[in-house]
């Protein structure tokens, strides 16, 4: 039973960076959700407007996560906490600009169902977030 916990642990080690991705990137993806949800369907805010609500909480939500829990990044000087906040911001918001078109896209001009856009929308946006984490933001030094 031991050795079944220790080879366990040591696959959780070796994949240890994308496992807590993809757990915090789901913890993302369920705030961007609900909050997307709750300003459409409580607020009635329009397609844009509830999805520009989710994004930044999401995108707040992902940082903190990200740089505390997945990539541990240690930055040591307000110079670095800027250069990586700005670079996430950036990467963050170039892959909500493509939520946000195909979003318009895909419900607003072509009439799908918003919530399974939405679906697929954060599938693609979770991986190209990963891409630009990895190799862009939390670079380790």
């Amino acid at each position: 039973m031991v050795a079944a916990w220790q080879k366990l642990w040591k696959l959780f080690l070796k994949y240890k960076e994308v496992l807590l991705y993809l757990i915090f990137g789901g913890l993302t993806t369920l705030v961007n959700f609900v909050v997307y949800a709750v300003c459409a369907r409580v607020f009635c805010l329009d397609t844009l407007q509830a999805n520009a609500s989710a994004l930044i909480i999401s995108i707040l939500f992902a940082y903190i996560t990200n740089k505390i829990f997945v990539f541990e990044s240690k930055t040591d000087t307000v110079k670095e906490i800027f250069r990586e906040f700005f670079s996430f911001l950036a990467c963050r918001l170039g892959t909500g600009a493509l939520d946000m078109a195909f979003m318009y896209v895909s419900v607003d001009i072509l009439g799908f169902y918003d919530i399974l856009m939405k679906i697929l929308s954060n599938v693609i946006v979770i991986i190209l977030n990963y891409i630009f984490s990895k190799l862009v933001i939390f670079t380790k030094k």
